[in-house]
C-alpha cells in the first residue's frame, strides 16, 4: 500500500510503499476512505509525542471501511462504514472497565502508538469496542472531522463542561477543534463568544453560531472585552489551541464558579503555563483536562448529526490528496486556511 512515512523528526514525508496491514486477533483492518488533517500530527512530527516510534506512518481522525477482521472479533464482518475514537481502549484494565476508554493504561492511538491513516489502509486494534458505526447522512470526509477535533470538543462541553442553554461559552482558538467547539455550544443553546486572531476564522465562527467574536491582536485587552460582552465573564470557556496566552486568558475571563477546559495541547514553550491561582482560589474557578471521548458515547453526538443540528461538513476547508499531506503536514504551525483540510484521494 501507499504511505505517508517520515524517518526523522522534524525531517522529510515522503510517499512511499510499504507492506500492508494484518489484523490483531482483536484487531480490523479498515480501507481508509479519508482522514484528517490535525495540528495533533504536526506536535507528532515534530517529536512531541513520547510513544511514537521511527519511521512513522501519522494520521488519526479516521474514516473508512471494514475489510478484514481478526478471529476473535465479533461485531464486525467486513463492508461496514465506520469511525473510531483517536484514543481507543483495551477493554481490560481499570480505566475501561470504569468506562473511561479515552484514559486507557494501554491505549492504542493510531498515528502516535501505532502507524496511522495517512496510508490506504489502516490496522486497528480491540475492534468490537472501538470502531463506531457511520450514520448513512455522514459522508466519509466529513465523518474523518469526527475523530478528534469534534468528539474532543462535545464530550469537553457536555460531559466536562456540563455546558446548558443561556450559558455563555468562550472559544479561545478557532481551529478546528475551536470551531466544532463553538457549532457544539450553540446547538446545546449557550451563547458563544470566539477569540481567534484571523478575522476570516471569526467570520466562520460567527457563521456556524458564534453570537459575537474578539480578535485577539486588535483587542487591547481580551479579557475586558470577553467580560463586558458576557455582562461579567463566561460560565464555561475553553482553550481550544493549547498557549499560554490562550490558557491564561481563558481562565480570567470566567465568571465566578466558571470552568476552564483545556482541549489544545500545551508542548514544547507553552508546556508549563502560567495560572492565575489566586483568581482560581478566590473565584473557585474549576481547571478540567478533557481529552478524547469512548466510542459508545458517539450515539448522542451522532443523533445531533442526524438531526441537523450539528454539521461537521460546514468545517471542511477543502480536501487533499496523500501526496499533498507531505508539504501541508509540515506547514500546519503557520494556521493557514479556515477550517479542517481532509485528505481523501490516496
Amino acid at each position: 500500500m501507499k504511505a505517508a512515512i517520515y524517518q526523522t523528526f522534524k525531517g522529510s514525508i515522503t510517499i512511499e510503499n510499504v507492506p500492508d496491514p494484518t489484523p490483531e486477533p482483536h484487531g480490523a483492518v479498515l480501507k481508509v476512505e479519508a482522514t484528517g488533517l490535525c495540528r495533533s500530527d504536526w506536535h507528532g512530527w515534530m517529536g512531541h509525542d513520547k510513544n511514537i516510534k521511527l519511521p512513522h506512518v501519522p494520521g488519526h481522525e479516521i474514516s473508512g471501511t471494514v475489510v478484514e477482521t481478526g478471529k476473535k472479533v465479533k461485531n464486525w464482518k467486513g463492508g461496514e462504514r465506520v469511525t473510531l475514537p483517536f484514543v481507543c481502549g483495551c477493554g481490560h484494565c481499570p480505566q475501561c472497565r470504569s468506562g473511561n476508554h479515552h484514559i486507557c493504561d494501554h491505549q492504542f492511538q493510531p498515528g502516535f502508538t501505532h502507524w496511522g491513516s495517512f496510508a490506504q489502509y489502516v490496522a486497528i486494534h480491540h475492534a468490537d469496542i472501538n470502531l463506531v458505526t457511520l450514520p448513512e447522512n455522514l459522508n466519509f470526509v466529513a465523518a474523518a472531522s469526527l475523530g478528534c477535533r469534534f468528539i474532543t470538543a462535545f464530550r469537553a462541553l457536555v460531559k466536562q463542561g456540563k455546558v446548558s442553554a443561556g450559558q455563555w461559552v468562550a472559544v479561545h482558538g478557532c481551529g478546528g477543534v475551536g470551531l466544532s467547539a463553538v457549532m457544539i455550544a450553540q446547538a446545546l443553546g449557550a451563547k458563544v463568544i470566539a477569540i481567534d486572531i484571523h478575522w476570516e476564522k471569526l467570520d466562520l465562527a460567527k457563521s456556524i453560531g458564534a453570537v459575537a467574536v474578539v480578535h485577539a491582536e486588535e483587542e487591547t485587552n481580551v479579557v475586558e472585552a470577553v467580560k463586558e460582552i458576557s455582562d461579567g465573564g463566561v460560565h464555561v470557556s475553553m482553550d481550544a489551541l493549547g498557549n499560554k496566552t490562550t490558557c491564561y486568558n481563558s481562565i480570567l475571563n470566567l465568571r465566578k464558579s466558571g470552568k476552564h477546559l483545556q482541549v489544545g495541547l500545551m508542548e514544547a514553550a507553552d508546556a508549563l503555563p502560567n495560572i492565575p491561582m489566586r483568581e482560581v482560589i478566590a473565584n473557585e474557578l474549576e481547571i478540567i483536562g478533557s481529552h478524547g471521548m469512548q466510542a459508545y458515547e458517539y450515539p448522542p453526538l451522532l443523533k445531533m448529526v442526524r438531526e441537523g443540528r450539528l454539521q461537521p461538513e460546514k468545517l471542511i476547508d477543502r480536501t487533499i490528496s496523500l501526496e499533498e499531506s507531505t508539504t501541508e503536514l509540515p506547514n500546519m504551525n503557520l494556521f493557514k486556511g479556515v477550517g479542517v483540510k481532509v485528505i481523501n484521494k490516496f
